[in-house]
């Protein structure tokens, strides 16, 4: 799909009846193919969401480095807008949920979905990012693990609605001592998000 900074790609996961409309960003770290990203395009579209996920044309034209915020917010309207889905819920994880943040509201969405929501960059809790999670100005919801170095539950503010994934750290890994998987960990996490914006959705 053309933006005015390159071609962005858009993998659609439909659901069989949608009811609305998820679309999500990647992280600067990774693409459309993360697997908390995988894990929502599995399950969200079985609760009727139709899930979207953008990879920005820095990723797709094989770059190591991401675009400045500018430049991703730029495409990322571009994208949402040409899909004109409604009721729209926008989100992705770590860069691209500050991205969904930021454009929340012009874009015309009801919620945003914030995965591993990079408060801080690791080490520096005095660079905060929250006046960009609080942009949003739409009920979000933070799902952050409990060992991520980028920002650990406890730092956000108390009225931020916040899912705490135990033991996990920014991309939901969890310790072998756990007992679990990263995989049986997203499984719970894309229940819990479908779940809460299922509950969001207009009457």
């Amino acid at each position: 799909m053309p933006t005015p900074i390159g071609i962005a790609r858009v993998l659609v996961d439909r659901a069989e009846r949608p009811l609305a409309t998820v679309v999500l960003g990647h992280g600067a770290g990774g693409g459309p193919g993360s697997p908390d990203l995988l894990a929502l395009a599995g399950e969200l579209p079985t609760r009727g969401l139709t899930v979207v996920r953008v990879e920005q044309p820095w990723h797709v034209e094989g770059r190591r480095a991401a675009a400045a915020p500018a430049r991703l917010d730029v495409a990322w309207r571009a994208v949402v807008a040409a899909l004109d889905a409604k009721p729209l819920i926008v989100g992705g994880r770590s860069a691209g949920a500050r991205v969904a943040c930021r454009t929340a509201r012009e874009l015309g969405a009801v919620a945003v979905v914030a995965l591993a929501f990079p408060l801080h960059p690791p080490g520096r809790p005095d660079s905060s990012r929250l006046a960009e999670l609080l942009e949003a100005g739409v009920p979000t919801l933070v799902v952050q693990g409990e060992r991520d170095s980028f920002g650990r539950p406890p730092e956000f503010p108390s009225d931020v609605e916040l899912h705490r994934v135990p033991g996990a750290d920014h991309s939901f890994a969890v310790p072998k001592s756990s007992g679990r998987s990263r995989a049986d960990v997203l499984v719970g996490v894309a229940a819990s998000v479908a779940d809460w914006v299922m509950a969001r959705l207009p009457a």
